[in-house]
């Protein structure tokens, strides 16, 4: 039997990212999901409750996604100083949603915004579809997914158990790419 309060949660956060996915179709903004929902959209279920809803777009979608995101209601909450030109945020009932922006260098390679050290997988923006509880999204590549794990351990932050269960969930799809 599902949890009441998970179930609402899930519901929720999917009614949002619906919402959110027919607004950036209007601004003409693509995005990715990452993070947990982008694990659970590659299986096609939901592994788990999620605290947020994360997001990537590229950086050139910045104003126009956030003008779109007010209007409909989002309230835009303050970015710690380390993520400044990275990454807009925004809450809306209840739900923490983050949007992290990347471009490209001169060379072509996508990287995070302002943050040139990270450069990712040429992969990573998979073209696709996902389809979870009737919603459908456009996730990173999980080998990204788990490189960005990497990261967070490399970077020093703290570990979390969801970070290694997810760590775990990923290399199980990852090896049923091969």
């Amino acid at each position: 039997m599902t949890d009441p309060v998970f179930g609402k949660q899930i519901e929720s956060q999917l009614k949002l990212l619906s919402e959110i996915s027919t607004l950036c179709a209007t601004v003409d903004c693509r995005f990715w999901l990452r993070g947990g929902w982008a694990i659970d959209f590659l299986l096609g279920n939901v592994t788990r409750p999620h605290d947020d809803i994360d997001l990537i777009t590229w950086i050139q979608n910045r104003e126009e996604l956030e003008c779109a995101l007010a209007e409909a209601g989002y309230e835009q909450t303050p970015v710690k100083e380390q993520f400044h030109g990275r990454q807009s945020d925004f809450r809306k009932d209840d739900v923490d949603i983050t949007f992290g922006y990347i471009t490209n260098t001169n060379d072509g390679s996508i990287i995070m915004n302002d943050l040139p050290e990270w450069v990712w997988r040429d992969d990573s923006l998979l073209q696709q579809s996902f389809m979870l509880n009737g919603s459908s999204a456009q996730v990173l590549h999980p080998r990204q997914l788990l490189e960005e794990k990497e990261v967070y351990k490399k970077i020093g932050r703290k570990p979390r158990l969801k970070d290694e269960v997810s760590r775990n969930i990923l290399h199980r799809i990852i090896a049923e790419l091969n």
